[in-house]
């Protein structure tokens, strides 16, 4: 059954206009008034509608059940990931999404090739919720992961975090896999260096801070490799459900 974020509420019985991209989605899907589409708000939890038409630019639909059920991890896990260069930061969104991240923050440190103005910042932050929607919409996700506006790494390292925060870095002596297996599962917030990794002064003052550095192996990963691949071994080793 196609999956469609649809932000705003969603009761029985109701019936709603939905947005232009939906419709033509519709269409290029040739469904037809009758057909059932499954619509989330982001919120938690999603509807099953019926579609009571279609038009070039304009679809409606009737919202007929709710089902409270949910694709979430039962811990929370933060990607807090440096600014890499061109498009992979998209790459690293949409994977991480799939994998459970709850919440993305970008960063720019020292080392990181991009940097983004306000406009282009605002501008790339609309482009990467997209991202997330359509993840979100394609791997069964009812919660929206929140993302935080970039932020310099030495001011936010600096702030208080509820959760753990580990420091992937190759120059660790402890793996995540060994740190996980002796945890039980728990709240973390998972902090990636650019190309180049972090400078020493910055794992220094991340482990002022509170971090904790582990490493993911032997071999040094890519930046857009690290954080997904941390994701996906928690969730080996704590268990996805």
């Amino acid at each position: 059954m196609p999956r469609f974020h649809y932000p705003q509420a969603l009761h029985p019985g109701s019936l709603i206009e939905l947005p232009d991209h939906i419709a033509h989605h519709l269409q290029v899907l040739r469904l037809a008034p009758g057909a059932q589409i499954t619509l989330f708000n982001g919120e938690g939890g999603e509807a099953t509608a019926v579609l009571t038409a279609i038009e070039r630019r304009r679809a409606s639909a009737e919202v007929k059940l709710f089902s409270p059920r949910e694709a979430e991890l039962p811990y929370a896990l933060m990607l807090a990931q440096a600014l890499p260069e061109g498009a992979k930061m998209d790459w690293i969104i949409e994977k991480a999404t799939e994998l459970g991240a709850t919440a993305i923050q970008p960063l720019a440190a020292q080392r990181s090739v991009v940097r983004l103005s306000a406009e282009r910042a605002e501008k790339k932050a609309a482009h990467w919720r997209g991202i997330i929607i359509a993840a979100c919409e394609q791997c069964g996700r009812n919660r929206l992961p929140h993302l935080a506006e970039p932020a310099e790494f030495s001011a936010w390292i600096a702030q208080h975090d509820l959760h753990r925060r580990i420091l992937l870095s190759p120059r660790a002596t402890q793996s995540l896999s060994d740190w996980a297996r002796h945890q039980p599962p728990q709240p973390v917030t998972l902090v990636i260096g650019p190309e180049g990794g972090f400078s020493d002064a910055e794992e220094a003052a991340a482990q002022k801070h509170g971090a904790l550095p582990l490493s993911m192996g032997p071999r040094v990963l890519r930046t857009e490799t690290a954080g997904l691949a941390a994701l996906a071994a928690l969730n080996a080793i704590w268990g996805a459900m």
